[in-house]
């Protein structure tokens, strides 16, 4: 009967650590957007730029391609395929279609982005530091 309780309050010590990450992401995320909104991001926006600032590129044929991008930002294929044709009206990014698979698409940061992000980065950093320094 030991090891049952035992194994249950490990089991519920589990559930309430999980319970707390998703608690501090989720006030993270609040912060992240509360924060980027006077700028016309929010949290998501400014991961995907952010992604795309890693890339020395100055054009999109040397951008990421979207699967690269997804798989980075944690977002569905169609949720990242609207947000990037937002930030592409917004002319924060550009796409192009990739020249080694003419099927696949690259995205890169335009001129204006890659401002946008150098702009906003401090702030980003600065609430992370904020919510996840104990």
């Amino acid at each position: 009967m030991a090891v049952e309780k035992g194994g249950a309050e490990a089991e519920q010590a589990l559930v309430e650590q999980w319970r707390d990450m998703l608690a501090l992401h989720a006030r993270t995320q609040c912060e992240l957007d509360r924060a980027l909104h006077r700028h016309g991001l929010c949290a998501s926006d400014f991961e995907v730029l952010d992604v795309l600032a890693e890339s020395p590129a100055q054009d999109v044929s040397c951008g990421f391609r979207v699967q690269e991008i997804a798989e980075r930002v944690h977002l569905s294929q169609s949720a990242l395929s609207r947000l990037i044709a937002r930030l592409e009206k917004d002319g924060l990014v550009e796409r192009g279609l990739c020249a080694e698979d003419r099927r696949g698409v690259r995205v890169a940061l335009t001129g204006k982005g890659r401002g946008l992000h150098g702009d906003v980065r401090p702030l980003q950093r600065a609430v992370l530091t904020r919510m996840l320094t104990d």
